[in-house]
């Protein structure tokens, strides 16, 4: 079975900023160490094809318990 990392977009994120854009949430099924939290999506990519796993986005949802997105 191949492992899954879970990622999401960075919610402080300004756009057009020289900033890695994405945060590392969760890894399942691997043995793998992260060091860094904030990523770029090539570099997501290019762990996930080494060690043979899926990526898989998280949504965002509401702000609050009764907002609608």
């Amino acid at each position: 079975m191949a492992g899954k990392i879970f990622y999401r977009q960075r919610s402080k994120m300004v756009d057009g900023a020289k900033q890695p854009r994405y945060i590392l949430v969760a890894v399942s099924g691997l043995d793998l160490k992260v060091y860094g939290q904030h990523l770029r999506m090539c570099e997501l990519k290019q762990i996930a094809e080494a060690v043979g796993a899926e990526l898989v986005g998280l949504n965002r949802g509401p702000k609050h318990a009764g907002d609608e997105d």
